[in-house]
Formats: structure tokens, sequence, C-alpha cells
């Protein structure tokens, strides 16, 4: 049997929380924790599968703040393998899954991450429990436990 951390030992988060993926260019994207969902998940968008080196690659697009397409990112990964996923909806679709750095709280980890349009969804990535798993807890009454990043000024 696996050691447990104790529930004391765990950072607690809330549900949602600033978090940031370094390998794939993002220093900050507001992201919803959802116990619920097995994996995480992040909005991409014009997925463009190759192959460099005998390797699978994705390429693609990504919106990084909530409820705009202002500001367009470009990123790269490996495709791990490829998941059937069941949407909250329960529409099923088989998706891209990566690997790559998560931040957050000073704690840097490896997880998976499917890529699927989430333009009508109110976050743009969704963190879930594989990737919390044996790091954190998380107080659904609070948000931005880790960092409260001031809002950005609209002109």
């Amino acid at each position: 049997m696996k050691s447990r951390k104790p529930q004391h030992e765990l950072l607690t988060i809330g549900w949602r929380e600033w978090i940031s993926l370094p390998e794939l260019g993002l220093d900050r994207i507001k992201a919803k924790v959802d116990t619920g969902a097995r994996s995480s998940s992040l909005h991409a968008f014009d997925i463009q599968v190759f192959e460099r080196d005998g390797v699978q690659v994705v390429r693609f697009k990504i919106h990084p703040e909530q409820r705009s397409t202002r500001r367009t990112r470009v990123a790269e990964a490996k495709v791990l393998e490829y998941r059937q996923v069941r949407s909250s909806s329960g529409h099923q679709t088989l998706r891209p899954v990566i690997l790559t750095t998560v931040e957050l709280l000073g704690l840097r980890w490896t997880t998976e991450i499917t890529l699927a349009n989430r333009d009508t969804m109110g976050f743009r990535m969704l963190l879930g429990r594989q990737a919390l798993r044996r790091r954190f807890v998380v107080d659904s009454g609070h948000s931005y436990l880790g960092c409260d990043y001031p809002r950005r000024k609209t002109q």
C-alpha cells in the first residue's frame, strides 16, 4: 500500500486558481479546479498533428485569457497518446494528450493534459483530480489562494 501524506501536510487551494504552464509559454492562466474531472484539459484550437524526427507532435493555438480571443499563443508538445474523453454534457471525443509542467503555489510537477476546444466554457483550463492528487486539498469556498493577480484595466 502506498503511503499517504496526512491531509494537514497538503497545500490548500481554492476552486479556481492562477497556474503557469511554462513549457507552453503561459506564465499565467486561470484554471478551474475540478475534482469531478479525472484529467486536466486545456483550451486549444487549430490543432495540427505532425511527425518530427519520428515523433508525433501537436501544434495548437491557445486563447489564454478567459472570455477573450484578443491574445493568441502558439504552442507545441509531443503527443503522449489519444484518449476518449466524455465531456460534462455527455459528448465523447478523441483528444490528444500531452505531458507538460504545471506550476502552482511554488510547486512544479508534470501532468497529463488533454487538448480540446473550450471556447464555450467559462475557463480555458480545467485542473483535474489526477493533477491534484497527493499535492493539494481544495477549499471549495475560496478562490485564488495560491496567487491573486490584479485584474488588468480595460481600455
